[in-house]
């Protein structure tokens, strides 16, 4: 006699569907406490602008210059016309101004020896420099006839020489120039104009009548500085020349020119890097009437920037929390429904936990060490954690064991992925595609219609 039995009912909360839900459910309710995980790494990484912003301004800030430039008065005239209401006659009178006209000089070179150091303040750190530049070059006597300017409205006499420039308060020395074998000091001039954010350094009144009788007319002057973050300089010599050496290895050249490759030297020791510039390759001439432009779009130089920002580097594992919590579930899921070892939602949650606490203990450990170092450490500590934990879940050796390795593996695939710059969107795309891959390989044999 056959009997048929009814299969017990399983509970639908019992089901591998509803398993599936209530672990995407706790990996979406993880994203929360991730969440302010960034939220502290942004803090901190604004805490170090902060106290870089602090350190530099003590310091020195970055370093913009253009110079030397001659100012020279002329007088202009304009005429007005008035009409008397009583006679109607028409007056003409001519009112005189004072209006300034700018040279560039015909040569300039620029010798500049950069001395850079680390300042360090709690755990945070910023690049700054000392930097001593030398101007050499010539002057041509100034052209007036493009704007039809006649010979005797010129102020000769009352020439003065201009250097537009930031970061006045950290000169380190006088300024001073050579031009025709006579010595002229700069001094600091007040900028009302607020569009204008440079500062400016002037001399007294020049004589030019006879300094500039010659067909060129040489000068000299030297300045030092300290700074922070970048230099640069604008190229106003017809012809324009600099060099620069530096004990920074890791420069970022930047701004309208790029160095001379053929010249160009970076070592673990420093750089040299070398420029010339002619007046064809930037779009404004040698000459300037009533305002001074604004050239800054033209300027080139060196940012000095401390090449690996660990607050960076941490910004970016984190945002591959998502994928390490998804996935670490993911395998605890497949063993769990390959072994048949129930896995309760609070002991997913545990684990979800520690894989977070790795982020606060590598922005922690960073802090007072290396990224590489702290990711290591971290690394260890949560895989460690999480193996042994597993050990009391799945009740054998062999499943724990291979936890502890894929969790190496993926941290690791992720920290080839941040250490990368041009191939970290192939590597990733690559590396996601191979896990995709053996989940798929060791989930095929699952019935997941039978629960």
């Amino acid at each position: 006699m056959e009997t048929n039995e009814t299969p017990k009912p399983t509970s639908i909360f019992q089901s591998n569907t509803a398993k599936m839900i209530m672990v995407g459910l706790l990996t979406l309710f993880l994203l929360v406490p991730l969440e302010y995980v960034k939220n502290l790494i942004s803090e901190r990484s604004y805490r170090q602008n902060d106290v870089i912003s602090e350190i530099n301004d003590k310091w020195g800030e970055s370093v913009y210059i253009y110079g030397p430039i001659l100012k020279i008065p002329y007088t202009s005239y304009e005429e007005t016309v008035t009409i008397n209401e009583k006679t109607k006659e028409t007056v003409k009178q001519k009112v005189a101004s004072t209006k300034y006209a700018y040279f560039f000089p015909q040569e300039l070179n620029i010798n500049s020896n950069i001395d850079t150091k680390i300042l360090n303040r709690n755990n945070y750190e910023s690049a700054v420099f000392t930097t001593n530049m030398k101007f050499k070059g010539n002057y041509i006597r100034p052209d007036f006839s493009s704007k039809n300017i006649a010979p005797e409205a010129i102020q000769w006499d009352k020439a003065t020489i201009l250097i537009k420039t930031t970061n006045l308060k950290s000169i380190k020395e006088e300024v001073k120039i050579n031009l025709g074998a006579t010595h002229y000091v700069f001094e600091p001039v007040y900028n009302s104009s607020k569009s204008d954010t440079t500062e400016a350094l002037e001399t007294g009144y020049v004589d030019l009548t006879k300094i500039l009788s010659a067909p060129k007319t040489d000068y000299s002057f030297g300045i030092t500085y300290n700074g922070s973050k970048q230099i640069k300089i604008v190229p106003i010599g017809k012809t324009t020349n600099v060099a620069m050496k530096s004990n920074w290895a890791s420069p970022s050249f930047t701004g309208n020119f790029l160095p001379d490759d053929k010249t160009k030297k970076i070592s673990e020791t420093g750089f040299i890097a070398n420029w010339k510039i002619l007046h064809i390759n930037r779009a404004f001439s040698q000459q300037a009437f009533d305002i001074l432009p604004d050239l800054s779009s033209y300027s080139f130089g060196v940012d000095f920037v401390i090449p690996v920002d660990q607050y960076q580097q941490n910004e970016r594992a984190s945002k591959y929390g998502f994928l390490v919590i998804g996935l670490t579930f993911l395998i605890f899921f497949l063993i769990q429904n390959m072994s048949k070892i129930s896995i309760h939602i609070f002991q997913y949650s545990m684990i979800g936990l520690a894989l977070i606490m790795f982020y606060t203990l590598l922005i922690s450990i960073t802090e007072h060490s290396n990224f590489t170092k702290a990711y290591i450490l971290s690394g260890i500590a949560v895989i460690s954690l999480i193996t042994a934990y597993s050990f009391s879940i799945l009740k054998n050796k062999k499943f724990p064991i291979f936890i502890g390795f894929s969790l190496t593996g993926l941290y690791t695939f992720i920290y080839v992925i941040i250490q990368l710059e041009n191939y970290a969107l192939l590597v990733g795309s690559v590396g996601l595609f191979l896990i995709l891959a053996a989940v798929m390989y060791f989930s095929r044999k699952i019935d997941w219609g039978n629960n």
